[in-house]
């Protein structure tokens, strides 16, 4: 088959409660053999750092591109020179995997998710953060101010009681269109509206030979790609990726009904080459003005409306990520964050990148040089009180998709694990990309949706048994 994307995963795991240093590298790729992580837990020692110099690996996303644009700032204020090294995600997450895991020190600072900060920590590639924030003044802690951060990254960015990375923004999941299309056409929008009614209004709008798109979606196989996309909908249409026993689930009616409908959508309304899109394609398209919703991140909200770099800011309007028989699971959470590598060699300086990149200051930085709407989002009280960037359009939409999404109940019936998304174990980030692979199959016409199941479902029950999830 010519575009089979579903390639077995080759899975392989290891314990099951503390995770074995084999099983966490299976996250980024087969690394080497043999190679010995030595962590190194030297702590701060409150030097001088002015002169310094920090590597950064980061997302190539557009706050982070505003980062690198301001960051001679932070150089003023302390003398230490940052650089970044800029990946695609998925690249970014083998990359750094790997350097963490070998403890090369080629990077200071790390950009990771929800998903990897606590696995991480477990296995000491990250450095721990309380203990560097307690060797801080009183002045130093007041004015960083951890309180205000959401407490749901504290949570989500911790191991142990102990914080390992620092929320540079955060998301949910909700849905953007276009108000002059919608009003054009004399249909409207519902605040919530179903995946039934957004497949409706994108066979309305749908206008190939006149340059629009029905929807725009992403279709790049990867757990971080087009799976963020499907397993929201597969949550929502009933679907589960285990039962409390970790019996696989992926052969079920529900998860059936919700390939089923990413793929039409996929094919007859969405742009062409989907499979090579993931969110900063589809980010160009609807700014573009080359499609009439796009259901993704909330931290598009601040891109889209951005008259620099939007040609359709004006026209943009917000509603809750789409729902189908529950609304469990359908929008996700997600934080991108900062961690500084064990292996790093400039723990200290890097420290103070982290409190600038991660501080009211640098938002406020933000909305002063560049516009309130490309603040980061989400990580923040403070940032939606009285604020200019919290009386935006689609900041109640925002704030409330990521106060309501829930980790803790991911779908309508009971499963063993948390997260909406993702689950958190080290094997995911494989099984997550070989399931990406069989969707953007469906898509291509190489598998039927049996097929997708059968072998999405072989998948999944790979994970289980040799990871010993399984219960009898």
């Amino acid at each position: 088959m010519g575009n089979d994307f579903g390639a077995t995963s080759g899975v392989r795991l290891g314990g099951r409660k503390k995770y074995s240093r084999g099983q966490v590298l299976k996250m980024g790729g087969a690394l080497a053999a043999g190679s010995v992580a030595v962590p190194w837990l030297a702590g701060c020692g409150g030097g001088d750092v002015s002169g310094s110099e920090i590597t950064i690996a980061a997302v190539n996303n557009p706050q982070m591109e505003d980062m690198e644009g301001l960051v001679q700032d932070f150089k003023k204020k302390t003398g230490i020179t940052a650089r970044f090294q800029f990946l695609p995600e998925n690249d970014l997450r083998q990359k750094v995997t790997q350097d963490v895991s070998l403890n090369a020190g080629n990077f200071d600072i790390v950009m990771v998710g929800a998903y990897e900060t606590p696995i991480w920590a477990q296995s000491q590639w990250l450095e721990p953060l309380d203990p560097m924030f307690e060797q801080l003044g009183q002045k130093e802690r007041n004015a960083y101010d951890l309180g205000d951060v959401l407490p749901t990254w504290k949570t989500a960015l911790s191991y142990q009681d102990q914080l390992y990375s620092l929320p540079f923004y955060g998301e949910s999941s909700s849905l953007f269109y276009r108000k002059d299309l919608f009003e054009k056409a004399g249909i409207q929008m519902p605040e919530r509206p179903t995946w039934e009614e957004v497949t409706g209004f994108a066979k309305e709008l749908h206008d190939p030979d006149g340059g629009i798109n029905g929807i725009a979606m992403r279709g790049l196989p990867g757990w971080g790609a087009n799976m963020a996309t499907f397993v929201t909908m597969m949550n929502t249409y009933g679907g589960r990726w285990y039962d409390e026993n970790w019996q696989p689930q992926l052969d079920s009616p529900e998860v059936g009904d919700a390939i089923e409908q990413y793929v039409m959508l996929a094919n007859n309304y969405a742009q062409a080459g989907i499979t090579s899109d993931n969110f900063p394609e589809c980010l160009t398209l609807f700014s573009s003005g080359k499609a009439a919703m796009w259901c993704d991140a909330t931290v598009a909200g601040g891109l889209v409306s951005d008259p620099e770099v939007s040609e359709v800011s004006d026209k943009v309007g917000f509603a809750y990520a789409p729902t189908a028989v529950t609304e469990n699971g359908s929008h996700w959470l997600w934080a991108w964050s900062l961690g500084i590598e064990t292996a790093s060699k400039n723990k200290e300086a890097a420290f103070e990148f982290l409190r600038w990149s991660t501080s009211k200051e640098y938002l406020k930085l933000v909305g002063e040089k560049l516009g309130y709407a490309r603040v980061p989002p989400g990580t923040r009280v403070s940032t939606y009180e009285d604020t200019p960037y919290g009386k935006n359009p689609w900041t109640d939409v925002e704030l409330t998709s990521i106060e309501t999404a829930n980790p803790s109940e991911p779908t309508r019936d009971p499963v063993p694990y948390t997260g909406i998304q993702y689950i958190p174990i080290p094997e995911f980030q494989q099984l997550g990309d070989a399931v990406g692979r069989l969707v953007a199959s469906v898509v291509t016409g190489d598998l039927s949706t049996q097929e997708f199941q059968e072998r999405a479902q072989a998948e999944a029950l790979k994970v289980a048994k040799e990871g010993k999830y399984l219960k009898s």
